[in-house]
C-alpha cells in the first residue's frame, strides 16, 4: 500500500517543544480505554471493532489496536475517531506500510522524528510507538496551527495549503468512524 505522501520536511524545533515532545514519546503507560462508564467504553470498542473487522480480522489484535488508538489519541487531546480516519488514509490500516518518501507504519511517521524527539532503538513499525509518535506529532501541528485541524492535517502530511489530504481524512472520519454516544466529549464537530 502506498500512502498519499506529501513533502513533509524536518523543521527545527525549539528546545522547549523538543523536550515536551520527548517526554510525551518516552511515557510508557499501558493503553486503556477512558470513558465515563465501563459500558460506554465497551460499546465504543464493540462498534469500532465491528467496523474494522474486515481490515484487521484478528479480534485480539484489532481490540489491542483500538485500545491503543483510543489511549494515544485521548492522551494527546485528539479525537480517536479522527485518528482512525487518518490511519485509514495514511496506511489503510497496514502496520508495515512505507510511503514513497519513507514514512512508516499505521500513522506514516517520518524517520527524522526518531532522531529529533526519540531514541535510536525506536521502531516505527511497533504499534504503540507508531501511534504515540503520530498522535504527539499531530498534537504539535494542531498547537502550531492554533487548533485549526484542517491546516494541522496538511502539515502532518506535508501538504499544507492543499485541500486533498485534509478532505480525505475528514471524509474518512465522518463516513467510517463517526460514533457519538450520549454525553461523549469527543463527538466530531462540524469542521
Amino acid at each position: 500500500m502506498t500512502s498519499i505522501a506529501g513533502s513533509q520536511r524536518e523543521e527545527p524545533l525549539s528546545n522547549s517543544v523538543k523536550a515536551l515532545m520527548q517526554r510525551s514519546i518516552s511515557d510508557r503507560a499501558s493503553p486503556k480505554l477512558v470513558f465515563a462508564t465501563q459500558e460506554e467504553g465497551q460499546a465504543w470498542l464493540n462498534e469500532m471493532s465491528r467496523r474494522l473487522q474486515k481490515r484487521i480480522p484478528d479480534t485480539s489484535y484489532r481490540e489491542d489496536f483500538l485500545r491503543t488508538v483510543h489511549y494515544e489519541a485521548t492522551r494527546a487531546g485528539i479525537d480517536p475517531q479522527m485518528v482512525l480516519g487518518l490511519i485509514q488514509v495514511e496506511s489503510g490500516f497496514k502496520k508495515y506500510a512505507v510511503s514513497s518518501v519513507g514514512a512508516r507504519g499505521f500513522m506514516q511517521v517520518m524517520p527524522f522524528w526518531v532522531r529529533s524527539i526519540g531514541a535510536n532503538d525506536h521502531n516505527l513499525f511497533h504499534l504503540r510507538l507508531n501511534l504515540r509518535y503520530g498522535c504527539t506529532i499531530l498534537r504539535h501541528y494542531i498547537d502550531i496551527e492554533r487548533g485549526d485541524l484542517y491546516r494541522a492535517l496538511g502539515r502532518y502530511n506535508g501538504s499544507l495549503g492543499k485541500p486533498q489530504y485534509p478532505n480525505l481524512v475528514l471524509g474518512a472520519w465522518r463516513k467510517n468512524w463517526d460514533y457519538a454516544p450520549k454525553n461523549w466529549d469527543y463527538a466530531p464537530k462540524n469542521i
